[in-house]
């Protein structure tokens, strides 16, 4: 976040990392930076199927998110607006990022650590787990489970 010229990158108070595509000027320091890889500078639209944009594509393009920086968001938006009318983000699909509802196989999970009630707590205390570059200091606040802890 630190690369950034304008302060577009920017965390939540609940840990989730955010670009201000209003504020970001396309030099993409933070694509380079960023210790897991995970930002792209998009110079122009790119659709699944060649020149023509599925329907679903359409109502997700947003011409702000061109020749800027982009990651995942983990849907900043649907938590907000989930939150904003008294839906817990893990429980309720509504306040839950979308790839979460749509794992087929139930890999992801979304929920508040915090929370000793939530399913990310209980696979936490109940799994061997991981943070993907936790020595650089980033805090990640994304684990993945490998094994069973023995009880």
């Amino acid at each position: 976040m630190q690369v950034c010229p304008t302060t577009a990158t920017g965390q939540r108070a609940d840990g989730i990392v955010t670009i201000d595509y209003d504020l970001c000027i396309g030099c993409a320091y933070c694509a380079v930076a960023c210790p897991y890889e995970a930002r792209f500078k998009v110079d122009k639209p790119k659709f699944a199927f060649g020149e023509e944009a599925s329907i679903s594509e359409q109502l997700r393009y947003d011409e702000k998110k061109i020749g800027v920086a982009t990651k995942c968001t983990f849907c900043a938006d649907r938590i907000d607006a989930g939150v904003a009318a008294g839906l817990v983000p893990g429980r309720d699909p509504e306040a839950t990022p979308v790839c979460v509802n749509s794992c087929i196989s139930g890999a992801l999970v979304f929920g508040d650590i915090e929370d000793p009630n939530s399913e990310v707590a209980r696979l936490l205390a109940e799994n061997n787990s991981f943070r993907m570059q936790e020595k650089a200091g980033t805090s990640p606040g994304f684990y993945y489970l490998w094994d069973r802890k023995a009880l």
